[in-house]
Order: C-alpha cells, then sequence, then structure tokens
C-alpha cells in the first residue's frame, strides 16, 4: 500500500543519515476504503493525493514543536504491506509498524523555498483552524497553495545540501 508519512526537514536530514525513515506515532496516510467512500467521485490519484495532502498538513504539526526547525513541510511516499487502518482517527489515517528503510521510499514531497513564509504561519495556527477560525483556515490555506516539489529518493542529499 502506498503512505503518506508527514516529516520534517530535520526528520529527512536524519533519513540520509540513518537510511531509516521512522514515523512519528506510527502514523501515517493514505487511500483507505474509509476515505474512497467519503468522496461521491474521484480517482485513485486524486484520491491518493488527498491521503498526501492529509500528510502535509500533518507535517505542519510536526513543524510546529520544532523550535527551530525548517518552515517546509515534507511528506515521505512509502510502499509498505503491514497497515493498519484508523478510520476512528480520520478517513485516511493508518497505523505503521516500526521504521521504513529507504528501498521502501518512494518519493519525498517538500516544500521549495518560496513557501516557508506561509508555512510559518500556518504551522503556528493549524490547531485554530482545525477547530474553525477563520483567519486560520486562511493562513492555512495560503500554505496549500503551494505544491509540493517531487523528488527521487536519491536526490534527498543533494536537495538538503542546498537548503
Amino acid at each position: 500500500m502506498r503512505v503518506y508519512l508527514p516529516a520534517t526537514v530535520a526528520m529527512l536530514r536524519d533519513l540520509v543519515e540513518q537510511g531509516v525513515f521512522t514515523p512519528v506515532g506510527g502514523t501515517g496516510f493514505a487511500l483507505t476504503p474509509a476515505l474512497r467512500e467519503s468522496y461521491a467521485t474521484g480517482d485513485t490519484e486524486e484520491l491518493e493525493y488527498s491521503a498526501m495532502l492529509d500528510a502535509a498538513r500533518a507535517s505542519l504539526r510536526l513543524i510546529a514543536a520544532e523550535e527551530k526547525g525548517v518552515p517546509r513541510r515534507a511528506v515521505v511516499s512509502v510502499d509498505v504491506e503491514d497497515v493498519r487502518l484508523r478510520p476512528d482517527l480520520d478517513f485516511s489515517v493508518v497505523k505503521v509498524t516500526g521504521s521504513v528503510p529507504v528501498k521502501q521510499i518512494a518519493a519525498i514531497h517538500l516544500d521549495t523555498s518560496d513557501a516557508e513564509d506561509a508555512v510559518r504561519e500556518a504551522a503556528e495556527v493549524v490547531d485554530a483552524a482545525d477547530l474553525g477560525d477563520p483567519d486560520a483556515e486562511f493562513a492555512l490555506g495560503e500554505a496549500e497553495d503551494h505544491e509540493l516539489a517531487w523528488y527521487a529518493p536519491q536526490e534527498l542529499p543533494f536537495v538538503l545540501e542546498l537548503m
């Protein structure tokens, strides 16, 4: 199953150093039966994109927890078999057991530098947005208007070096 794991730049640096990625709490996002049922229409690609956006939003929470982190959303796309569905948490939420070796990573999705200001602001208000604050929702939308860039796993060391 393709799973989208939220990350931060610091976590990506750890991935390069250690050769494995450990998702926080084992939490990931995927095209689950519950996610498919929640949409009236949409093909597999569109629904997987929705799951990736859920992971990008979760990345904002991880960024907010870092004191001096780089304000860029990051998502690690992996192909794993051992996945537990968690529709009680949300339609796309899954739990992954343990760490994921680099060979199971399909791609890295990362904000570009032009998104940093919007991401920084969104990370500060993501909880308020979830509670319905319209100003916070606007700030979140500003960050989500930036498309995540796609990188092959072998490109990651070079991308991080340029940051």
